[in-house]
């Protein structure tokens, strides 16, 4: 660099990655509780899973791992590892993020959105988004859609979610 040109303070690149998680409604003869979004929705038919079945806190984990390059949801909390059998969505979400770090990243963003029918979830947004927020000790936005009738989610079968992170490298 020139001597008479100032020197340009080099900022962390951040990195982005993105999760995906679908969840199946729990069968009518073995029914679940509903948790989605880190909250319990009651007198919403629940979805079956390993965990709790919260598409929306798994993908959000999902994609802080995918950010990282550290592996996925099932590297680190799959059905091989039975002490998270039954476990909440936002304690997943709370160990990603401390993972994360570990890893030496910091969390920038997590923006989700899920694809469902049901529950009506904009009354419950802020709660939501204040839940992961919490557990991922950064901002986590939560939006919602329908299919318009369209493929599993449109037809009442589950529900899905797509989660993109912004991490950059701890200084």
């Amino acid at each position: 660099m020139a001597a008479d040109q100032p020197q340009q303070r080099r900022l962390p690149i951040p990195r982005t990655g993105i999760g995906i998680d679908v969840h199946a409604y729990a069968p009518e003869d073995a029914p679940q509780p509903l948790w989605l979004g880190g909250l319990h929705w009651d007198g919403e038919r629940g979805l079956a899973g390993h965990s709790d079945g919260d598409p929306v806190a798994h993908a959000a984990a999902d994609a802080l791992f995918s950010a990282c390059g550290i592996g996925d949801l099932g590297t680190h909390f799959g059905t091989d590892r039975p002490e998270y059998a039954g476990a909440s969505g936002v304690t997943l979400l709370a160990e990603a993020a401390r993972i994360v770090r570990a890893e030496g990243f910091e969390i920038g963003n997590i923006a989700v959105q899920f694809v469902s029918n049901r529950p009506k979830f904009g009354p419950r947004r802020e709660e939501s988004q204040r839940v992961l927020s919490e557990a991922a000790g950064a901002p986590v936005s939560v939006s919602a859609t329908t299919s318009d009738g369209l493929g599993f989610t449109g037809r009442g079968e589950g529900i899905a979610a797509t989660a993109t992170a912004l991490v950059y490298p701890a200084s």
